[in-house]
């Protein structure tokens, strides 16, 4: 094992070529400094630095110009670890949660710009139902979360009415919904858009069959896109070959709301909250 301030030793006498000099730079003792390069010599068994007539001036032999170059590149190696382990401990951490059923790229365009305009802010985020993702919360493991929600349930930063409409594929026969149940592609239990869905088709007495069920909002997407079921969705993340579907039961909007987990808030998370109290909003009255 090479000793690292032996070799920070070695770099220094090869680059002044003089032990005097190298000894100012590294703040040794020119006695220091050779007892130092004679112990480098004795590990790795090979001399290391020539001197001339005068005894003045000093050259590295080619082992020793070989071993200054693997020198420089490990002392580097060795600040970027340093460097690294200083930064480390500059940046905070913020466990934020995000809905199962959101749109993911929209939401990943607006997260990464937070972490780009705040380098010293890491995020973990974890997506799931906004039932769980309430639990996690609850329990500590998120410090905040984006959930899906009714209209003013509960205490919150801040929240955003969602519209909400039956989404259909493009080509979809609507007459044909009006003598068979109507086919479901939904969310699992716990579900907000699932709630609205069957909620209203039971108000209105209209029957229904489960056709298609999906954690993601891909999935349901797909399966709308396909014709195997309609859903109810916000307008915002329909797809070209999804229609409104106005043969049914108009659904009553749902809730985005930005909670936090309770307990002090650290500057990260209050900087975190801040950032998508706007952005959400901007975002959702831009759609």
């Amino acid at each position: 094992m090479l000793d690292l301030g032996l070799l920070r030793t070695l770099v220094a006498v090869v680059d002044e070529g003089s032990f005097t000099r190298a000894a100012d730079r590294v703040h040794r003792t020119q006695s220091t400094v050779s007892q130092q390069i004679r112990r480098l010599e004795d590990d790795v068994g090979r001399q290391l630095l020539m001197r001339d007539r005068s005894g003045v001036n000093v050259t590295p032999t080619l082992h020793g110009e070989l071993l200054a170059q693997y020198a420089r590149k490990l002392l580097a190696l060795s600040m970027e670890a340093v460097d690294a382990m200083e930064n480390d401990s500059r940046v905070s951490t913020v466990r934020v949660g995000l809905p199962e059923d959101i749109d993911a790229r929209r939401m990943a365009d607006m997260l990464s710009r937070f972490v780009r305009t705040n380098g010293d802010i890491r995020l973990e985020i974890v997506a799931g139902m906004s039932t769980d993702l309430r639990e996690r919360l609850s329990t500590g493991d998120l410090e905040l979360a984006l959930v899906k929600r009714e209209p003013g349930q509960g205490d919150c930063l801040m929240a955003w009415p969602e519209p909400l409409v039956w989404a259909m594929a493009a080509g979809a026969d609507t007459a044909a919904m009006a003598h068979a149940p109507v086919p479901l592609a939904l969310f699992p239990q716990g579900c907000i858009y699932r709630q609205r869905a069957i909620r209203s088709l039971d108000a209105a007495q209209r029957p229904w069959r489960m056709a298609f069920g999906s954690h993601s909002l891909t999935g349901i997407q797909a399966a709308v896109s396909s014709g195997l079921g309609v859903s109810v969705l916000p307008e915002a993340v329909l797809l070209p070959d999804h229609r409104v579907c106005d043969a049914l039961p108009s659904p009553p909007p749902s809730e985005i709301a930005l909670v936090d987990g309770g307990g002090p808030a650290s500057a990260s998370r209050r900087a975190l909250a801040d950032f998508l109290a706007v952005t959400v909003g901007g975002t959702l009255a831009a759609q």
